[in-house]
């Protein structure tokens, strides 16, 4: 085969000369590393990822936050016998209230009844009849002046009733609201007291229907002792002397003068 037209190839062992328009610096300048500035350490990239669907789900508080410690004993549950000691004292304290409640208004309930109160002094009674005499009326204006000194009366009325025997009666009263009636009651016998002495043996009798409370004793007098009486409510006051009479007759004898003198209205 004929090698014309091809250049001939260069001897063996000889390497081409570099082009002298591209000089060679890898032979002069040492690449050193650059330290790079200071800065935040890069994020860890082969760490797991934080999973946030792993325990129990965060719960937020309803109502607000307490800024006063709770102790842990509030919330603890009560032993069977603090609930049973519970129990009883509410209970307790509850049938008082409705004690107190019930008798409260049992006490209005009283006065709602017996304050409204009428007095008026029959011509007669049992087998009496009122005396209407100038000196049996100013015996009883006496009476009454003296009871509305020590009690302030609206209404007063008093009388002397006649009766076989010289078993006369002498009974005075009065009508308006009165809180306290057997204290009240016992303060007024104290009206009937004179140098002889006090009245005494007071006690408690029947005081019929009407209500309220009822008194007798005894007063000593030059004649000897004379039984007295009372009675008081919510709306009236009344004593009574009895002459020549026993305590036995007396107490009965009331009854009959209050049911015959006292009007509810």
């Amino acid at each position: 085969m004929s090698d014309r037209g091809h250049a001939p190839p260069p001897p063996a062992g000889d390497a081409p000369e570099p082009d002298p328009a591209e000089p060679d610096l890898s032979r002069d300048i040492e690449i050193s590393a650059v330290p790079a500035a200071a800065g935040p350490e890069p994020a860890d990239t082969d760490a797991e990822p934080l999973d946030l669907t792993e325990g129990e789900p965060i719960e937020l508080q309803a109502g607000p936050f307490s800024l006063v410690p709770v102790e842990d004993g509030d919330d603890a549950p009560l032993s069977p016998r603090r609930r049973r000691t519970r129990t009883i004292l509410t209970g307790s304290l509850l049938a008082v209230g409705l004690l107190g409640v019930a008798g409260l208004g049992w006490y209005y309930w009283q006065i709602h009844v017996q304050r409204d109160v009428t007095l008026s002094l029959p011509p007669s009674v049992a087998d009496m009849t009122l005396d209407d005499s100038p000196n049996a009326k100013d015996t009883a204006d006496y009476l009454q002046t003296a009871l509305n000194t020590e009690i302030d009366m609206d209404k007063t009325v008093g009388g002397v009733y006649s009766g076989t025997g010289e078993k006369d009666v002498l009974i005075f009263g009065g009508t308006t609201l009165i809180w306290s009636p057997g204290k009240d009651l016992a303060t007024s016998f104290g009206l009937i007291s004179d140098k002889q002495g006090t009245v005494t043996g007071l006690h408690d009798v029947d005081p019929g229907p009407l209500g309220g409370s009822m008194k007798c004793g005894i007063t000593r007098t030059e004649g000897g002792n004379m039984p007295v009486c009372g009675w008081a409510d919510h709306g009236s006051l009344a004593l009574a002397m009895f002459p020549n009479r026993s305590e036995s007759e007396a107490a009965p004898l009331m009854l009959q003068l209050r049911k015959a003198i006292q009007t509810r209205n």
